[in-house]
Parts: C-alpha cells; structure tokens; sequence
C-alpha cells in the first residue's frame, strides 16, 4: 500500500488517539461561538499505519509525545521547515528492521570496490535519467548518453559534474544563464523543496531495509547525518526536476514557495517511475532499491536496481 504524505501549513493540534492521527484546529477550538457537536465533527482521524511522511510548516503546530512516538514505530519520516518554509530537519525510527545489527554489519564490512561500483551504477543511472528527461523537452543528450558508457568505477573522471553542468545549461532554456546553487534565483527554491521530501522519502526506506542512512557509498561528509539517503537519491532527482519543468510550462509562479507548487511537490511519492520494467509509485520503488542495495551489501546480488525515465 503506497503511504500517505500530509502537509501541515496552518496552526494545528495533532495527537493520538485509538491508533488515529487526529487533527484539531486551535481555531475552531477557541471559538465559543461554534457547537461542541460541531467542533467534533471538524476533527480529522487518519490511521498512523497509512502514513509515510509528515510536513510540519508553521510555527504554531502541536504534536503530542505518543503521536510521535507512534508514527517514528511505523517507519514514518517527520519533517520539519524553518520560517522561509523551507525543510529544516529530519526524524526517522532508530530501527527500522527485524534483522538490523546484522543489516548494519554487512553494510559497514562492505568493501572499497564494492562501494566504487555501486557509486558507478549510481552515476549511470542518475547521468541515464538526465539524459531521458532532455530528451523529453526536445533538447539534444548524445553526449550525455554518451559519458553513461564512459562512467568508471567510482566515476574517476567525475563525469557526474560534466554531465551536470550540460544539464543544468539546458534544463530551463526560459530562464537565461540558470545555475543550480542552493541558494540561487528561482526554481532553485522549488528544487530544494523537492530534493529534501525526495531525501525523506529515501532515508525512510533506507531505515526500513534496515541500512544506516549516516553511512554512505559516496558521500562522507562528517556533518552529514544522511550521506547515504544522498548518494541514493541520485537517480531519482530528475523526477523532481521534471515536476518542476511542469510548472514552468504551467507559469506557476517559482519566485516564492506559492501553493500550487508545494502541492505538486507534495505528490512526489506518489509519482509513477519506471523500474524492473514495471510502473510503480516513487515512493514504492524506493523501497525496492533500497532492498537490493542491502542484496548488494550481503553479496546477493551486485546489482542496485534504479527507475528509468
């Protein structure tokens, strides 16, 4: 079953009650005027169980203890955005697997050129995807097909950055002389949106294959709680890259985190991608890398299975 994503942008009591997350709005609790049967029935119940990732966006949101507490126990990924509604922070189960100790072995005894050829398949796939979404905007990408075939182990070459400056040069050909900077001019602040439910959603699923997220294949940054949910996420970003591209070709407006594009950047998990030959919501194929990622961890397979664009 594809897990829920809820969006929380208004003042707002969230506690557990029966297994239920119930929603009640201070509003219309303060407001003597209304009925208590009234009030009653403005009350919101959705079932913890269906729930995958929680956005926290406003400063006047309360969350009960036993609500967290039940919503970290179902794998759930909270997260939380600062002032400029940005994603600020992530929370994630401690355990997310029966066999954890054991997952967490094998992936910290994973070797160096183990580790070198999933980054390779990692850039492949994510350089493959890039290429296909550039294609799809009827912009030329034979030398992005071909710097997949030159990608080696590890990518030594660092054709991820070569492939990444054509791409961005490229991507929105309405918006002169673009450069994807974190804090760059817009849609760099829609790509951001993006890019962290994208990382909530991998670090998710990375906990549920009972992986650590700290422990990357690529990156290593000592401050980076979540190197691999980065490096995993690679492939994927194009996915959000197109949505983006969607709403350019909408007009939606990017200088500012508008409505409209949370609530399409909201629907990421449930995007359908490709993978295995089969369609498959986002959210769902994650999971099924994240699964053959710890195959490849335990010497099952050597093969980490991404969607293709």
């Amino acid at each position: 079953m594809i897990k829920k994503t809820l969006y929380f942008g208004n003042p707002a009591y969230l506690s557990l009650q029966n297994g239920q997350l119930v929603l009640r709005l201070p509003e219309v609790e303060k407001n003597d005027s209304i009925p208590t049967a009234w009030k009653q029935r403005a009350e919101r119940t959705i079932p913890v169980e269906d729930i995958g990732v929680v956005l926290l966006d406003h400063r006047h949101i309360t969350i009960t203890q036993a609500l967290l507490a039940a919503l970290l126990d179902n794998n759930c990924a909270l997260i939380a955005c600062d002032d400029s509604h940005l994603p600020t922070g992530l929370m994630l189960p401690l355990c997310g697997n029966a066999t954890q100790s054991e997952r967490f072995r094998a992936q910290i005894d994973a070797s160096l050129p183990l580790r070198k050829q999933l980054w390779q398949q990692t850039i492949q796939a994510k350089i493959t995807n890039q290429a296909a979404l550039l294609h799809r905007r009827g912009i030329e990408n034979r030398n992005m097909l071909r710097w997949v075939t030159e990608v080696r182990s590890g990518d030594a070459d660092n054709l991820e950055a070569r492939a990444a400056v054509y791409y961005w040069a490229n991507l929105f050909p309405q918006i002169p002389a673009f450069r994807r900077k974190r804090d760059g001019v817009p849609p760099n602040n829609l790509l951001n949106y993006g890019y962290a439910i994208l990382r909530a959603v991998v670090a998710r699923s990375l906990v549920g294959s009972g992986l650590l997220p700290t422990l990357g294949i690529h990156h290593h940054n000592r401050y980076n709680a979540y190197c691999l949910a980065d490096d995993i996420m690679e492939p994927y970003r194009p996915y959000v890259d197109d949505t983006i591209c969607r709403l350019l070709d909408e007009r939606t407006a990017i200088d500012h985190l508008s409505t409209a594009a949370k609530t399409r950047l909201l629907t990421l998990p449930t995007t359908e991608v490709t993978i295995g030959g089969q369609r498959s919501p986002l959210m769902i194929a994650v999971a099924q890398t994240t699964a053959s990622l710890y195959k490849c961890f335990s010497g099952e397979c050597r093969k980490i299975i991404y969607p293709e664009m």
